[in-house]
């Protein structure tokens, strides 16, 4: 065993090569094991890589070997020997006959993935070491083009990536195994008594349409100035928060059962806006009323019970403006680290910026943001809702109902959505229409068109891949921006879950 335990003496032999962990032992182990049975590299190839072995020439012999069984052939002593005479590295050890040694003493190939799996981690570990001197490095170097903010950046990117390695390696999976997934999934529906495979909005005829929000999936909502986008968007962000409940969940991890901890980028209104947007839903005062502080003591009172309710809500804004999809993936990832996440909002799309790199057209810089913030959704496992802006045509058509050629830049919007919405309401257009006062027959005709469509509020869905398209209606209050389940005219105010 001394003999095989042989190590490298052309490694440095500093102190800072000593400090870095690793096993020389249990890498000559494990390549004994695949040099002895190649099958055993079909057990441990998704953990370890070649650059997680600590040893160079260890390196060399596993890619090799690898580069071998990967083609069908045999990796042996024997068949390796051809590759690895000329290697400086080998020959201090002994030539060839190093290999012989290292197949002489290999394991047995049961234990080879409890050795694969220790590699895997002393190699993290080294990788953290070097990322901490590389930030150390980088933060003592003092330049103009290097700012603090980036660097913290591109060290938290660094950070979630490694931390992130080997989650993501899936492989092919039995059939037996997705439909236990599937059943488990539609068991949680069931459990949850509304039918629901994903986190509710709040809104009932919504989520009957699009099953709640679905982890994964990035959700397009669109829809032209004044038709109440922000006022959806923070309706559905406040419920999903309000509803939040912790506990054990189906796959047997620790997380939201119920609602879920919401993520609110607002790069069109400050922070304070979108909260006052939020407990004038929540305490029925008109925002205009609080943004002046024109309230009676009993307002007053209802606004701040409101506010004392919501503190404890998990509804978290970022109301920096013009931020790169870089940094909202970065942010992303530090809130789901520090708070946990289950869904992010993002108001809105055409706000962000690109990378910047290269000579970038509009098109292509929204292509690359809708495909960041697809990326999001997959990484996180969570739904991303995105406002975006729709483009002027719809004001020149007759019927002003948005369709999917309405959307900006609309190709890779479009293409990248698993759910596209618009919100429209047909209040605001008729509002527009009033004839002057002395048109009486027409004045009555506006009153009976305008009694029909007030305080109604309509959600087009107009792609959604997982399900159907079509309309939902919903009720709207202007005054405290508020949307809500319609009351049906068989339905009293009774059955109304309202908020």
């Amino acid at each position: 065993m001394n003999e095989v335990a042989k190590i490298r003496t052309d490694l440095p032999a500093t102190g800072e090569t000593d400090a870095l962990p690793h096993n020389i032992e249990a890498e000559q182990q494990l390549l004994g094991a695949i040099l002895t049975n190649n099958d055993v590299y079909d057990r441990i190839a998704a953990l370890v890589k070649a650059e997680h072995f600590f040893d160079p020439v260890h390196q060399r012999i596993f890619e090799i070997a690898a580069a071998r069984i990967q083609k069908n052939a045999l990796a042996s002593p024997v068949t390796l020997k051809a590759f690895l005479d000329d290697d400086p590295g080998l020959r201090e050890l002994g030539g060839p006959a190093y290999l012989v040694r290292l197949a002489g003493a290999a394991i047995s190939a049961f234990a080879a993935r409890d050795y694969a799996q220790m590699l895997y981690d002393l190699a993290v570990r080294r990788e953290l070491i070097g990322l901490g001197r590389d930030i150390s490095a980088k933060a003592a170097k003092v330049e103009v083009s290097s700012e603090p903010r980036e660097q913290i950046t591109e060290a938290e990117q660094r950070l979630y990536k490694l931390g992130e390695q080997g989650v993501a390696e899936r492989g092919f999976q039995s059939f037996l195994k997705a439909v236990t997934e599937a059943v488990n999934s539609a068991n949680a529906a069931y459990q949850r008594g509304g039918g629901l495979a994903g986190i509710s909005t709040g809104l009932i005829d919504l989520d009957k349409k699009l099953g709640g929000l679905h982890p994964s999936d990035l959700i397009i909502l669109a829809g032209r100035p004044s038709m109440g986008k922000t006022s959806l968007a923070t309706n559905i962000a406040f419920n999903v928060a309000k509803a939040y409940r912790r506990g054990r969940t189906h796959d047997g991890h620790e997380g939201a059962v119920e609602g879920g901890v919401v993520g609110f980028f607002s790069l069109e209104m400050s922070a304070e806006q979108l909260a006052a947007r939020i407990l004038s839903e929540a305490s029925e005062v008109p925002s205009e009323q609080i943004r002046r502080g024109d309230m009676t003591e009993v307002e007053f009172r209802r606004f701040v019970e409101a506010a004392k309710s919501l503190e404890a809500c998990p509804l978290y804004i970022d109301d920096t403006p013009a931020l790169p999809i870089s940094q909202v993936a970065a942010r992303a990832r530090r809130l789901k680290r520090t708070h946990g996440l289950d869904v992010l909002m993002v108001d809105y799309l055409q706000l962000l910026k690109g990378t910047g790199r290269g000579e970038m057209n509009r098109v292509q810089e929204v292509s690359e943001i809708t495909q960041g913030l697809k990326a999001i959704a997959k990484e996180l496992n969570i739904p991303v809702i995105a406002l975006s802006q729709l483009s002027r045509t719809v004001e020149s058509r007759e019927d002003k109902r948005p369709q999917l050629s309405d959307l900006r830049e609309s190709g890779s919007i479009e293409q990248d959505a698993d759910v596209v919405m618009f919100v429209y309401r047909d209040e605001y257009y008729k509002e527009r229409e009033k004839p002057g006062d002395h048109e009486l027959e027409k004045m009555a005709q506006w009153q009976a068109v305008m009694e029909q469509v007030h305080g109604k509020a309509e959600v087009i869905i107009g792609k959604q891949r997982h399900g159907p398209i079509g309309h939902v209606e919903l009720s709207f209050e202007g005054r405290f921006t508020r949307f809500g389940n319609l009351v049906r005219p068989w339905q009293d105010g009774s059955n109304d879950p309202g908020f």
